[in-house]
């Protein structure tokens, strides 16, 4: 089947448009399929969503339901597609469900309808960057084009389908929400890697007084999606922690796929990667498992990963200055254990770290990031925000100097006139962007343009 003649016809509600350009790629797909009504329904308001908006008016097929979900949009429709983020208990989803119509999610589409193999990623940390040395060492080594889809910014995952080929392979990155798409299809990838599992999105997951152990189980659960419907042929790549997890979560799960449980041990001793960090090196070490799953030699593999460029926005080098002062992004770390990650990668053993942090709390714990940050940091800039608020509490007042500025342009300017020769001047925030921003990428973009001036 022809991947666009599964929306012909079709009456569609797509729940949340947003502003990165998935859900405007996504619509465009299902408008120009010849969906027969497709309505898009967001709680942003209009005013909000007017960029993207904009690029949708011309539809005729589309109608628009902003700044409110009604009832009788998931009524009578053929298929609901749910965007990230929308709660578990969502009761216009119950009421998609209880009347008997598909929900699903634009990754796990993808999977279904273009029928091509899939390498998934997910996990609370590193997916990021084990998906895109997985795509890197692929294209590099066969030389074709190796799709790239699932949590990528920007990518529309229905816009995908247009590029599929009869030998196509998509590596996608999968976070929580995705893979309750997969869930409600059925489907896992046929190689997937399950890179770590740490505290995050308790803001979500413990949502009607759930406690932190109930929450962190919803969450284990959904990322565990990956693997769960995976065939006896398939491969599931993990670590022995994440592997713990399942015998904690899912005591009841039998596994008849292959499993690997991965180490750093597999790579050369001497071998340098571009990403600073031991974590890096386990990153590595999955990519590694997976890509020996598709029949590359190891020989093939190590010369891909050796010329990895590394991921914008973790632990990225942005700049060197003239006095030997390093600037690093790492804007995604936004859960207090990646902010520690990034800490003890770059600490030479003399609290030489200027730490650029802050932002709005996810309701994780954020004790050992304050012990931590004790430990690596000679300064510490802080952007207003409820995490902020919380890490306060620990830190104000101890040996480290603690200053909270209004926004990153005044963090990021009293950091660069206090650091010295030899130091280096981290922004990892440690916490969500919405405090101050729509989305995580903004608050990196704003982070890069500011280190590009002090370039110029």
């Amino acid at each position: 089947m022809n991947a666009k003649d599964y929306f012909k016809g079709k009456k569609i509600t797509l729940m949340g448009l947003g502003l990165l350009g998935r859900g405007i790629g996504d619509a465009k797909y299902m408008a120009e399929a010849g969906a027969l009504e497709l309505i898009i329904t967001d709680l942003k308001p209009e005013k909000e969503l007017a960029s993207s908006v904009g690029e949708l008016k011309r539809f005729k097929n589309i109608k628009f339901v902003l700044g409110e979900h009604r009832t009788e949009d998931f009524l009578n429709r053929d298929l609901i597609v749910v965007a990230a983020g929308v709660p578990l208990d969502s009761p216009y989803l119950k009421t998609a469900r209880e009347a008997g119509i598909k929900l699903a999610q634009s990754a796990a589409l993808f999977a279904e309808l273009s029928g091509v193999p899939i390498i998934g990623i997910t996990g609370t940390r590193g997916k990021s960057t084990v998906t895109h040395m997985i795509h890197h060492v692929l294209s590099f080594v066969t030389g074709e084009k190796v799709l790239l889809g699932g949590n990528i910014r920007g990518v529309s995952n229905l816009q995908l389908l247009n590029e599929v080929e009869e030998d196509s392979l998509c590596v996608m990155e999968l976070d929580s929400w995705q893979l309750q798409g997969f869930d409600w299809a059925g489907i896992s990838p046929q190689i997937s890697i399950f890179t770590s599992f740490m505290e995050d999105h308790l803001n979500y997951y413990g949502r009607g007084g759930r406690s932190r152990e109930e929450a962190m189980a919803l969450y284990f659960t959904d990322k565990a999606q990956i693997f769960l419907n995976q065939e006896a042929s398939d491969v599931l790549i993990t670590t022995p922690t994440v592997f713990d997890w399942l015998k904690k979560v899912l005591p009841e799960t039998t596994l008849t796929q292959e499993v690997v449980l991965a180490d750093s041990s597999v790579l050369p001793e001497d071998m340098l990667l571009s990403m600073p960090g031991e974590h890096n090196r386990l990153n590595a070490a999955l990519a590694y498992e997976a890509l020996k799953a598709t029949g590359l030699t190891d020989e093939e593999i190590f010369t891909g990963l050796a010329s990895f460029p590394g991921v914008p926005g973790r632990l990225q080098l942005l700049l060197t200055t003239a006095s030997g002062i390093r600037i690093y992004n790492d804007s995604n770390a936004t859960t207090p254990q990646a902010t520690i990650v990034a800490l003890e990668a770059l600490d030479l053993g003399n609290q030489n770290i200027i730490l650029i942090a802050g932002g709005a709390d996810k309701n994780i714990d954020v004790t050992k990031l304050a012990y931590e940050i004790t430990k690596h940091c000679r300064q510490v800039f802080l952007i207003p925000g409820s995490g902020t608020d919380k890490l306060l509490e620990y830190i104000h007042g101890g040996e480290v100097g603690v200053s909270v500025l209004g926004n990153l342009t005044g963090a990021t300017n009293e950091a660069m006139k206090g650091a010295l020769s030899g130091d280096v001047i981290l922004f990892s925030p440690g916490f969500a962007s919405f405090s101050q921003y729509k989305n995580e990428y903004e608050r990196n973009d704003e982070f890069v343009r500011i280190i590009q001036s002090y370039g110029e």
